[in-house]
């Protein structure tokens, strides 16, 4: 999809189905079940089970396991699908996910992945442990989604709670792994009816600084 401006077609924006998708992700943060509702059954009937459930799943690592329990539950009621399984290795050993976690964790981070690292094993090594098995190996790297779409979507949820210091990480993330500033603008507007107005205008004035304008 382009967006058509007085000079001709500008940068790309997202499709719908990824418009869907980061405003699933930031009704599942922000909002109230009702809203959640009504944003889950803007598209239910489009052939996106495994991306949605995909995004719902990932979502209990930044809106927690109740919100993501109750988005799960409100998507069965609303689209009455059979849980989505895509294709997977079945069990798969801590030593690959560790390593997964790691190869995703460093597309994200780009430059700063050491850092990174550093940063939350001085905060407690367990956590940086299931940062990167759990966060970034076991869901983050699971087939269904691909890393662009899951960052805009977190994105999407940083924003939608007023996340600051996660949302500037996951803007980066976003970029690092080929979404473009149109892209992560694009995100911000598709959730813009979903979000408090400062938390919105919070998010494009982090994006502005990132980019330099």
């Amino acid at each position: 999809m382009q967006e058509t401006g007085a000079g001709g077609p500008t940068l790309p924006v997202i499709d719908d189905r990824t418009r869907y998708l980061v405003r699933l992700a930031a009704a599942i943060a922000g909002c109230t079940e009702q809203k959640l509702r009504t944003v889950i059954a803007e598209a239910h009937s489009a052939d996106w089970s495994v991306e949605v459930e995909e995004v719902i799943l990932q979502s209990y690592l930044f809106a927690g396991l109740p919100r993501a329990l109750n988005a799960m539950r409100t998507w069965r009621a609303v689209s009455r699908a059979e849980p989505a399984r895509p294709a997977t290795h079945g069990y798969v050993a801590m030593e690959e996910l560790r390593a997964d976690g790691e190869t995703t964790c460093a597309k994200v981070y780009g430059s700063s992945y050491e850092q990174l690292r550093e940063n939350i094993r001085a905060l407690h090594p367990e956590l940086d442990e299931w940062m990167i098995v759990e966060g970034y190996g076991k869901v983050l790297s699971r087939p269904g989604l691909d890393l662009k779409t899951r960052e805009l979507c977190i994105v999407a949820a940083c924003a939608s709670t007023g996340q600051k210091r996660q949302l500037h990480s996951h803007v980066r993330g976003a970029m690092n792994t080929g979404a473009s500033v149109r892209e992560v603008e694009d995100t911000l507007n598709a959730i813009s009816n979903l979000i408090a107005g400062d938390s919105e205008r919070d998010a494009r004035e982090m994006l502005a600084h990132l980019v330099g304008k």
